[in-house]
């Protein structure tokens, strides 16, 4: 009877993991769920269809700055400092009530230069901003 009861505390001694798989899996269950609900914040951003067809003659009325791929801003064929941006708007802007920004940025620039530029030309009182990208070459 002893070797009996030797099995028997053995067997009482053990750890039943069933109870914690459970758990385990209902836990796994939950993250996988709750996760798909998380809504990623961003910014949307609405694409204008593509044409073949070149611009409208008004282009010579807006104030187009281009960014190249290592941030550098160019107005009117001459480089400009991010801090110029707001004089210069408000220069074309008085002479040109209607002229609109477009900035026409690199693929590789940077987004903060295209913020910074926006929020200067706002501050000169443009309020129609718009972003273009050429192609990498």
């Amino acid at each position: 009877m002893a070797l009996g009861s030797k099995r028997r505390a053995e067997d009482e001694s053990q750890i039943d993991l069933t109870p914690m798989l459970d758990v385990v899996f209902i836990m796994l269950i939950f993250f996988i769920v709750t996760a798909s609900f998380v809504k990623e914040s961003g910014i949307g951003v609405q694409r204008p269809p593509t044409t073949d067809q070149p611009p409208p003659e008004t282009q010579q009325k807006n104030i187009v700055f281009f960014v190249d791929e290592n941030n550098e801003i160019t107005l009117e064929g001459r480089r400009i400092d991010v801090r110029a941006v707001r004089a210069n708007v408000e220069r074309i802007h008085a002479e040109n009530p209607e002229a609109k920004v477009i900035i026409n940025a690199h693929p590789k620039a940077k987004t903060e230069v295209f913020v910074k530029i926006s929020d200067q030309a706002r501050q000169a009182g443009v309020y129609d901003i718009s972003l273009a990208t050429r192609p990498a070459r």
